[in-house]
């Protein structure tokens, strides 16, 4: 008779799932950072004056931060469906973009936004580092 074991296996997780899953955990970042920027003080009555995020609000400049945000959360599905090269190319470019951008908004703000910047940025770089050590044949 023997005796199973408790030892658990804990299985290599694919490349593309790390990426995507960093990507889903960036925009939750994103999301919950612009979130708690709701609760400055004036911050709403900012917006019904019709304050948007770069200045006054148009169709414009919401439809580029829409984009803007919009990238990271398309990038979990195009992580894991987008032939290798692509995804390779992508993930790191636009990781790259993402950190430089978070860097130039993080002067002056909040403690919270600073966290979540630092965050952001440590996850884009987690992003850069797995596309730019992608494994290679032979």
């Amino acid at each position: 008779m023997t005796r199973a074991s408790n030892t658990l296996v804990d299985p290599p997780l694919p490349l593309r799932l790390k990426l995507s899953a960093l990507w889903a955990s960036l925009t939750f970042c994103y999301l919950y950072g612009d979130y708690f920027g709701l609760y400055k003080p004036g911050k709403l009555q900012h917006m019904l004056e019709g304050a948007g995020p770069l200045g006054q609000a148009s169709q414009g400049s919401l439809l580029f931060v829409s984009l803007l945000l919009a990238i990271p959360g398309l990038m979990v599905l195009l992580t894991l469906a987008l032939p290798v090269r692509l995804t390779r190319w992508l993930n790191l470019g636009l990781a790259v973009f993402y950190a430089i951008f978070v860097a130039l908004t993080m002067p002056g703000t909040w403690w919270f936004y600073l966290a979540y910047s630092s965050i952001e940025i440590a996850l884009c770089g987690a992003i850069a580092w797995l596309a730019w050590r992608w494994p290679r044949v032979g």
